[in-house]
Order: C-alpha cells, then sequence, then structure tokens
C-alpha cells in the first residue's frame, strides 16, 4: 500500500506502432468552411444565447504552423513508453507524458477495478487536428473543434507543490495553432478516491484569441451514460444540428446506452443553468466512473461510435480484433464543440475537474425514470464529493497552487513556447519556458530575431516549420528578401488568409531560388485552391521532378509526400501517364505502403484497367491514415464494380441517404 501521495516516473511497454516522421511539407490546405451547422428553426429560436453567438465562429483557416503527423504505420512492436504516475492508497494513475500528457490508465486499488478504457496497444490513427492520434483514457484537447494538434506530441512536466502541501505533477505546453500557454495539474490528497485536474488557458496576446477546451474520457461501451439534462443536441455525420430529448429519442430508443446507437453521432447535453457539472458511466451493478467539474467547464457530450458497420471497423482498426468498444463522455468549455468562446487580451480561463469511482443503486440508474436515475447519481455525487468540496479545492489551487514553480523536468516538450517568451517578453508564473528549451527548429527564427533576417538554408536541408503570428509576419516581411524568406513570408501570409499576397511572395521567391521545389509547391496547392487545375498539376509534376533530381536524389520522406499529394492532382487534371510516371519514381518500399497502393488503383482505374484496380483491393491494403469519416475508399470501390463494399474497407460513417 502507498500510504502518501507519490509522483514517480515508471515504463509501461504496450505494442506499438512508431510514429515515424512529420510531413515535412507545410500544411497549406485550407480547411473545409462548413460554417454554422443546419440548424430546424424551432430549435435556433431555443438557443442560448452565447451558444447562437458562437456556432461556428473561430473556425480555422488552416493548420499552419502545426506540421501534420502522418509517418506511422500498422506494424506494431513491444515497445516502452515513459510514464509518470501518480498514486496514493486508493487510485493509480498512468499519465504519458511525451503523447499529450494523455491518463493512459485509472486504477481504484480497493477494488482492481480500471476505471477507463485502457486501450491495449498504442495505434496512431488520422483523427487528430493535425494527424496521429490514438484512442483511450483522458486527452486533453486545446485549440479547436477535434482532437488537438499536441496528441502524440510530448509536453513539459514537473512536479509542483499541491495545494494540500503534497505532490502534483504540472503538464505545460504552448499549443501554436492559437498561440496559447496552458498547464495541466493533477494531484490526489491522502485518502482521496478522486483525481483533481486543474486547467489553465492564458492569453498574453494584445488581441482576443478564440478559445477550446474539451476533456475526452473514453470508457467502455456497455455502460450507462447519465448527465442531468433532459435534451441534448445531436449532432451526427449528416452535419445537421438537432434538439433531441434525453435518454430516449424520436424513435423511441434509449441513447443513454450507447451500444443502441446504430450511427456514429455526438449528443452534447443541455445542462440547465446552476446546474451541478457530472457526466458518468455506470455499469450494470450501478458503479464505475464520474466526472465533475467546477462551472467554468459548462459542456458535457457523449460520444458513440453506433453498432454499424463503419463504426465497428473503426474501433477495429484502433485498437485490435477482440478488444471490447468504447464510448467517450467529454466535458468542455462551452455547450458544444462548435463554438470557440473569445479569450479576451491578457485574460485568462481555468476550472477544476475532478474524476473517479462512483457506487450508485443500480435499480435506480437503470430503471425506466430518468428523473429517478439522474437524483440517483447526484444523490450518491454529492456523498462521494461534496460539490462545495470541488469549489473550496479550486479557490485553493488559484491560491497557492497554480503560479508554484515546478521543480526539475520529468519530461521535455517543444521549443516553441521558449521562442514565444523570447520574442514576446511574456511572464508566465508556474510554466516556465526558459531560453534552454530552444532547439534546432527554433534556432533560425531566433536568429531573425536578433539580426533581422534569416540564416542562410543550405540546399537539400529540410524546411524550417513556419512561425506565422503577426510578429514573425511583421518581422519578415522586413526581412532581407532572398528566396528563403519569400517562401516563409508567403506561408505566414498564407495561414493569415492574405493569399493572394502570398503567391506573389512564392512567386518573387521563384526568380532567384537556388532550389525551387518548396516555392513550385506552394504555388501549386494555391492553384488547387483556386481551381487552377491544369496549372496546379503541371506546377506538381515540376516540384516533384526537381526534388527528385536533387541532391543525393531528393529526401524520400519529401519525395512519398509530394508524390501523395502530386498523384490525385495530376489525375484530376486528366493527365494519367504523368501520374503513372510519379508512380513508378517512387522506391519499391513506398509503392508498397497503403496509401500508395490506393493511389494505384486509381491511376489503373483511370487507365482502363478495372480488373487490375480490382486486383488491388482483392490483394489487400490498409491506409494507415485514413481520416475519421472517410468515405474514399467506397466511392473508388463503387467505380470498379457494383459488389458490396468489403468489410475491410468499410469506414463510411454517415447513415445511408434513405434514414
Amino acid at each position: 500500500m502507498v500510504d502518501m501521495t507519490t509522483v514517480r516516473r515508471a515504463v509501461l511497454t504496450l505494442p506499438a506502432a512508431p510514429l515515424g516522421p512529420d510531413n515535412p511539407l507545410p500544411a497549406l490546405r485550407l480547411l473545409t468552411r462548413a460554417g454554422i451547422p443546419a440548424v430546424d428553426a424551432r430549435d435556433r429560436a431555443a438557443l442560448p444565447r452565447d451558444m447562437a453567438r458562437q456556432l461556428g465562429r473561430g473556425a480555422l483557416r488552416t493548420l499552419l504552423p502545426t506540421r501534420v503527423r502522418d509517418g506511422y504505420g500498422r506494424e506494431r512492436t513491444p515497445t516502452e513508453l515513459d510514464t509518470i504516475v501518480i498514486e496514493n492508497d486508493r487510485l493509480r494513475v498512468t499519465v504519458l507524458p511525451g503523447l499529450g500528457g494523455r491518463v493512459h490508465s485509472l486504477l481504484h486499488k480497493p477494488t482492481g477495478r480500471e476505471l477507463l478504457y485502457r486501450n491495449p496497444v498504442l495505434q496512431p490513427a488520422a483523427f487528430a487536428l493535425n494527424g496521429a492520434w490514438f484512442s483511450g483514457g483522458i486527452e486533453w484537447n486545446i485549440g479547436a473543434r477535434g482532437h488537438g494538434t499536441l496528441s502524440c506530441a510530448p509536453l513539459h512536466a514537473a512536479v509542483v507543490r499541491a495545494p494540500d502541501g503534497g505532490e502534483m505533477l504540472r503538464l505545460w505546453e504552448w499549443e501554436r495553432l492559437r498561440d496559447l500557454p496552458f498547464q495541466v495539474d493533477l494531484w490526489l490528497p491522502e485518502g482521496a478516491e478522486h483525481l483533481r485536474v486543474a486547467v489553465r488557458i492564458r492569453n498574453p496576446h494584445e488581441r482576443t484569441v478564440p478559445c477550446y477546451w474539451w476533456s475526452n474520457t473514453a470508457v467502455p461501451e456497455d455502460r450507462r451514460i447519465l448527465a442531468p439534462a433532459e435534451t441534448a443536441w445531436h449532432h451526427g455525420y449528416e452535419r445537421a444540428l438537432r434538439r433531441v430529448p434525453v435518454p430516449r429519442t424520436t424513435d423511441g430508443a434509449d441513447r443513454t446506452y450507447p451500444l443502441n446507437s446504430p450511427h456514429a453521432a455526438d449528443y452534447f447535453y443541455a445542462l440547465p443553468d446552476g446546474q451541478r457539472r457530472w457526466i458518468a458511466a455506470l455499469d450494470e451493478d450501478g458503479t464505475g466512473l464520474v466526472q465533475t467539474s467546477t462551472d467554468g467547464l459548462l459542456g458535457r457530450k457523449l460520444f458513440v461510435w453506433g453498432t454499424g458497420p463503419g463504426g465497428r471497423r473503426w474501433q477495429e482498426w484502433l485498437t485490435e480484433p477482440g478488444t471490447p468498444g468504447y464510448a467517450e463522455i467529454q466535458a468542455g468549455l462551452a455547450r458544444t464543440q462548435l463554438e470557440h468562446p473569445p479569450l479576451e487580451a491578457g485574460e485568462e480561463v481555468s476550472w477544476l475537474e475532478v474524476y473517479g469511482p462512483l457506487r450508485t443503486d443500480p435499480a435506480a440508474v437503470h430503471g425506466p425514470d430518468w428523473a429517478a436515475a439522474r437524483a440517483s447519481v447526484e444523490d450518491a455525487l454529492a456523498e462521494a464529493l461534496p460539490r462545495a468540496e470541488v469549489d473550496a479545492a479550486y479557490e485553493e489551487w488559484r491560491a497557492s497552487g497554480a503560479d508554484a514553480e515546478p521543480g526539475p523536468l520529468l519530461a521535455t516538450g517543444s521549443g516553441w513556447g521558449a521562442l514565444e517568451v523570447l520574442r514576446g517578453g511574456y511572464e508566465l508564473p508556474g510554466t516556465p519556458f526558459p531560453d534552454s528549451l530552444i532547439g534546432e527548429e527554433q534556432r533560425p527564427w531566433v536568429g531573425l530575431l536578433r539580426t533581422g533576417a534569416l540564416p542562410v538554408q543550405e540546399p537539400g536541408a529540410a524546411l524550417w516549420s513556419t512561425p506565422v503570428a503577426d510578429a514573425w509576419r511583421d518581422m519578415l516581411e522586413t526581412a532581407p528578401a532572398d528566396p528563403v524568406t519569400e517562401y516563409h513570408l508567403g506561408v505566414a501570409q498564407w495561414a493569415a488568409g492574405d493569399l493572394a499576397q502570398a503567391v506573389r511572395s512564392w512567386e518573387r521567391g521563384l526568380k532567384n531560388a537556388a532550389e525551387r521545389w518548396p516555392l513550385l509547391y506552394c504555388l501549386a496547392v494555391a492553384d488547387r485552391e483556386d481551381g487552377h487545375r491544369e496549372r496546379a498539376a503541371e506546377r506538381y509534376a515540376e516540384a516533384f521532378d526537381e526534388q527528385v533530381r536533387g541532391r543525393d536524389g531528393g529526401d524520400p520522406v519529401v519525395t512519398a509526400a509530394l508524390a501523395r499529394e502530386a498523384v490525385p492532382a495530376l489525375l484530376d487534371a486528366s493527365r494519367t501517364a504523368d501520374a503513372r510516371a510519379v508512380l513508378n519514381r517512387l522506391p519499391d518500399e513506398v509503392r508498397a505502403r497503403g496509401a500508395f497502393r490506393c493511389l494505384e488503383a486509381r491511376v489503373l482505374l483511370a487507365e482502363g484497367r478495372p480488373g487490375e484496380a480490382r486486383a488491388v483491393f482483392d490483394a489487400g491494403f490498409e491506409v494507415a491514415d485514413l481520416r475519421e469519416g472517410a468515405e474514399e475508399l467506397g466511392e473508388l470501390w463503387s467505380r470498379i464494380t457494383d459488389e458490396p463494399l468489403p468489410a475491410a474497407y468499410e469506414f463510411r460513417m454517415r447513415p445511408p441517404a434513405d434514414e
């Protein structure tokens, strides 16, 4: 038994697929602007004022300045993962600081029960905004709607003095999409059965920034999900937002049991004002996990995969056959994930969350009376963890814990926060970003900051990641206008929405560039986004050719990334022979990957060889970074044959059009 709470390093071994290299190309793709989702007129009139004002606002233009993480595969080998364990005599909490600070396990020691869905493997999949993500545990999502860009990235971690005088684990980083520093503090008072998690997001800038946070907890799907609400906002893959009753929707099915949902969907619970914020996942015995918080964490949500073939396939894809499925219970700053509340200049937002076991009356929890079921949870929660106790713990953390300086680092994140603090001179008590954290990725930008010019970049060297905040764009605009500077200036202008000026910068840089392919690539993306298919195809082909003919045959990671975009662009421009030529120049190891097997099938079909395209499917392939809800495999199959889509390629999430 552990008499006192301890925080210690440990190692966890899991079958894991390596993350591999990030995509070296700038993430210029303009994101689909769904805008405000379709809302029934009667439901729209009943929207809370803040929800109506924020719905659809704050959407991202691009993923810049982050890089896409798509270098992983699906071959898993036993891998040692660094962990940090927080433990007392009641709970053992296992945190993965190198993977977004994910809480991998929450073990209730007296009963031996795992309170979370704990994935037995680490399999990246393309669910995060920038690609790599994995399922299970409790994850922290900051930035914009979706799984955050830090899902598979390291955070800074250190021990801090907890409000009760014990040890507390602090995680912190600089989130680059919104340019905001944040911290997550986790601690277990002695004898406590519930993990305390305090979160703070700060806006050190002189401008208002759209803010987003959702804590996402995976739980076994054979639970009943309870929250203090009688209605919810349903959001499915058909992209409509409509209000539905809880627990039974208009078709009579009780959707608080995840396995009663045929299709994947979000249910954002409409919690009344003044209501204590909580959500619980309870088994047939009335026991399980509860999450509650101070009132600042406004929203609660249930996500279900659905029992259809697409949802089942995705569950299998994220772990391994035979593993039980899961649902997600979430808590966020807004009522829905379609909102990005403003964080004013110089302000911060913070709250306290609590996670732990709950024991209730199973007859009430699973009975037909929804009000009685909720009341059973409310009563059990009030006894186990009174609301006043949570509020008091938050105030104590604000007074004595939030700004406490951390001890020596247990884990190290990126150097981007250190670069921003060096540039802006920000004072951020409790979350230090010293110069010593600056690494190779940041050093060129330290040079720009100190000398007014970027250092010389040798041809063939890896592309630097471009900071795109206004201050960096201003510095690039006044720096000597060499081709490398014009490239980065164009990226920053593109991120700011000044697309025409970005194109002019890239065109200027192209005139005297010793290495032309990065600028050609940017111009190709701009042409494709603007609908100029033929010119985009020409520039993609030229960029690919120049990169492959470069020093030492070109960087193989860049070659693969360029080919993956060039082939579809060439096919869209009906340049099938050129698409085939690009594929044929790739190394065999690259062409054997699932994504390129899929491209091979597309090219074969364009060449009028549907039988050979069908043979690619029959031989089998897996596109490791298939996006959530992807339908391209089904669409390609339907162009080849009228036969039903094989189950191995069934990833469609939307209900059929006739439902």
